[in-house]
């Protein structure tokens, strides 16, 4: 299988047909071996069903609401993909983007993360002033303290090979929003190859996390707080010093 394309799902039944749609689409045009795995994040709405009825999507789930990065990690360690992409339900990042980001990966990239802040990307549809700002803010709080030289931890459209896939998701222990920092820290921690890529975005209303300012403001509260946590998390994590060390623990 060349490809897994992972999608975490928190009550996401009315965003979810237009995203599958264009995904089933896009893999059925360019012909790939590819299965799509959509992780309910213990949704009380009817995402499983909707995601369920169609075919060549695969649910999983858990039962509960653990949190985004709970669901990811659960979605790749059971991907099967030479390649697994993980991407937001509300497909912000058009699944064309994909492109960019397995040139990285050809030309030599462990992972490949999408980004809105580089010179080449397209936004074309901009973030509500306040969370612009404050996403703006957390990068750079982020930068100082966990990934340097990284401009967007957030970008929820980012690819890995299967091997990197395996040795950092399998480290990894935040559910919530944060695990972005965390996956991209044990990146860099292992010795990977991270590309940062230049891609098309639009933002997109109706994220149920979200529902209020406050909710918003709430979680990047408790994003601060993990990011404080993810160096003494990994203390012990040490670079792979070479291509025949194993990856995975």
């Amino acid at each position: 299988m060349q490809l897994s394309i992972v999608i975490p799902a928190y009550n996401e039944a009315k965003r979810l047909p237009r995203t599958l749609e264009a995904t089933l689409a896009y893999v059925q045009a360019r012909k790939l071996g590819a299965e799509i795995l959509v992780v309910d994040d213990g949704s009380r709405d009817e995402t499983a069903r909707v995601a369920a009825s169609f075919p060549g999507v695969t649910v999983l789930g858990y039962g509960g609401n653990r949190g985004k990065g709970y669901a990811v990690r659960y979605g790749v360690l059971r991907a099967a993909g030479e390649r697994v992409l993980f991407m937001d339900a509300d497909l912000a990042t058009p699944i064309e983007e994909l492109t960019k980001l397995e040139a990285a990966l050809d030309s030599g990239a462990d992972y490949a993360i999408g980004s809105r802040p580089l010179r080449e990307s397209e936004l074309t549809v901009r973030q509500p002033l306040l969370r612009e700002l404050c996403g703006r803010s957390f990068n750079k709080i982020v930068q100082l303290a966990a990934t340097p030289g990284i401009y967007d931890t957030q970008c929820g459209f980012k690819l890995l090979t299967h091997d990197a896939a395996q040795a950092i998701f399998s480290r990894c222990q935040l559910d919530g929003f944060s695990f972005d920092v965390e996956a991209i820290f044990l990146a860099l921690r292992l010795g990977l190859k991270v590309a940062e890529i230049p891609v098309r975005w639009a933002h997109q209303e109706g994220a149920a996390a979200f529902a209020t300012r406050g909710a918003y403001l709430r979680a990047g509260l408790r994003m601060l707080r993990d990011v404080v946590k993810i160096r003494t998390l990994h203390a012990r994590v040490e670079p792979v010093t070479s291509k025949a060390a194993p990856l995975s623990r």
